[in-house]
């Protein structure tokens, strides 16, 4: 045993530590492969210590002795300070690690990354559909969107009877209600007014429908004629002209009948990879997130970039603390201002609400391994692969540049997916630790777990199981085998979560201002 009490040739099994240190030495913690038991030797930078408490499988575990105060790296990167004194060996979680007390350096310099070798495209295009306009498609929805939560219940009575009536019908993916809970109770021209209605106008316009009718109470606030503009839309009925709730249902049973005769001839042709566009999502994160299904992620998001598709992430909140891994990556001047614009508008945000950035990892996320925000955020943008960022947009805006783009949306997976959809997103992808049930329609969403535990016990909600992908070379043969399924996916075989019939409740706009 050395002078500080390690053992630098420990008897007996050794627990299993993945070091995430992208150059020797610059990280303070591991993570546990497994449970450990108080006394159980622990693999150091420097040989082994007991583990000083017992400690859960994915939860960090110091591999120095780090003193209060100081900067906590992993990812080679700070997530947070330590509270107290940490031992070699010791638990590192919440009870000793916090965000306080630590400004990022105005002068960084970014540590040597270790990144995943290139992989080969196997794929030149998918099988969508072509809309008369030029655009792709990758599924053909009919939709039923309400104005107002008001005429919500209308809108689902809707679309209910008409999937049955015309389920099986060549060329058809069904008809769904996209109904929300705002509308009314808001300030004309206020942004949260802005953003229901530019939120609306992307799922109506949306390539993946086919044809939409649009549901009016009469009397709300968001009316059909300030959110269609000027421009031609789709039909709209309105309850109260109608007289009623089984009035209109009738109506829009007819309505529909003559939408569906118009697409029955619809069929799905090759179409290049470059027209797809994926939105990443992560929910119910755990510490393998940023191990496993992240990066796995990341390497069919750089794959579909390669191709010319385009890749959207967002979660705003979830970059704090890698914002600068992203400003680096920028490849203009203006997306690398406007994401430290971002981040100093979402501090002020939070603060107004009496919260914290780092109140958002939540229970689950800490019960599974993630301390702060910082630590989720640094695993978090690992979906996002290598490729440049080359623009950034605000929630629900068009995304139109080739290759990432950043998306201004809450962390709050529905929230964000329903932005990136209204974006024109044909594709989701979201990778889960917890296991979340997050589903999408009209746009199809692939889920993506960190472990395969947790892939075996959801077998019947997880489509593709990450959690062998603990390596670069994994994660370039896992990460091209996700790109082969979501180009799958994009030519029409089923996700999970729509054979399970979600998507008709995740519609959530972002929720902004004063309920009046």
């Amino acid at each position: 045993m050395d002078t500080e009490g390690r053992d630098t040739e420990a008897a007996g099994p050794v627990a299993a530590v993945r070091p995430l240190v992208p150059r020797p030495g610059l990280d303070d913690i591991g993570l546990l492969l497994g449970d450990v038991a108080r006394g159980t030797p622990v693999e150091l930078a420097d040989g082994t210590a007991p583990a000083v408490e017992d400690i859960a499988a994915g939860h960090k575990v110091a591999l120095r002795d780090i003193p209060k105060g100081a900067p906590v790296r992993k990812y080679g990167e700070v997530i947070g300070v330590a509270l107290a004194d940490i031992p070699a060996g010791g638990h590192v979680h919440v009870h000793n690690l916090g965000i306080g007390g630590w400004q990022e350096p105005a002068a960084r310099p970014s540590p040597a990354r270790s990144r995943p070798a290139s992989a080969a495209l196997t794929r030149d295009h998918f099988l969508g559909y072509r809309r008369a306009d030029g655009r792709a498609a990758t599924r053909n929805h009919i939709v039923v969107v309400p104005t107002v939560n008001c005429s919500a219940t209308v809108a689902r009575m809707i679309a209910q009877r008409a999937d049955e009536r015309h389920k099986g019908t060549p060329g058809l993916d069904g008809v769904i209600a996209l109904p929300h809970d705002l509308g009314c109770g808001m300030a004309e021209g206020t942004p949260g007014d802005a953003i229901l209605r530019r939120t609306l106008r992307g799922y109506l316009g949306h390539a993946n429908v086919a044809a939409a009718l649009l549901i009016s109470l009469g009397c709300e606030v968001n009316q059909p004629e300030n959110l269609l503009g000027d421009g031609v839309g789709p039909e709209t009925l309105t309850i109260q002209d109608l007289g009623g709730t089984a009035a209109t249902v009738n109506a829009a049973l007819d309505r529909i009948a003559h939408l569906v005769a118009g697409i029955t001839t619809s069929r799905r042709t090759p179409i290049p990879l470059a027209e797809l566009t994926l939105g990443l999502q992560c929910g119910g994160s755990d510490a393998y997130s940023g191990l496993t299904a992240n990066p796995t992620l990341g390497v069919a998001a750089d794959l579909l970039v390669a191709a010319g598709g385009k890749v959207v992430l967002g979660e705003t909140p979830e970059i704090y603390g890698a914002h600068h891994l992203l400003r680096d990556r920028a490849s203009n001047p203006e997306a690398a201002a406007r994401i430290d614009e971002l981040i100093a508008w979402w501090q002020q945000y939070t603060a107004a609400g009496g919260a914290t950035l780092d109140n958002n990892p939540s229970r689950g996320n800490r019960a599974g391994g993630i301390t702060t925000i910082w630590e989720k955020s640094l695993g978090a943008v690992l979906k996002s692969g290598t490729s440049p960022l080359n623009d950034v947009v605000g929630y629900g805006e068009p995304v139109t540049a080739p290759g990432l783009t950043f998306m201004d949306t809450p962390g709050y997976d529905p929230v964000s997916a329903t932005g990136m959809v209204a974006g024109g997103a044909n594709l989701l992808a979201f990778t889960t630790g917890r296991g979340s049930l997050f589903g999408s329609r009209p746009v199809p969403c692939l889920k993506i777990s960190t472990t395969s535990g947790l892939y075996e016990r959801m077998r019947g909600d997880i489509d593709f199981d990450a959690g062998p992908a603990m390596s670069h070379a994994d994660q370039v043969s896992y990460g091209t085998a996700l790109f082969e399924a979501l180009v799958d996916m994009a030519s029409g075989v089923e996700s999970k979560s729509e054979a399970l019939g979600f998507g008709t409740e995740e519609i959530v706009p972002w929720r902004m201002g004063a309920v009046l």
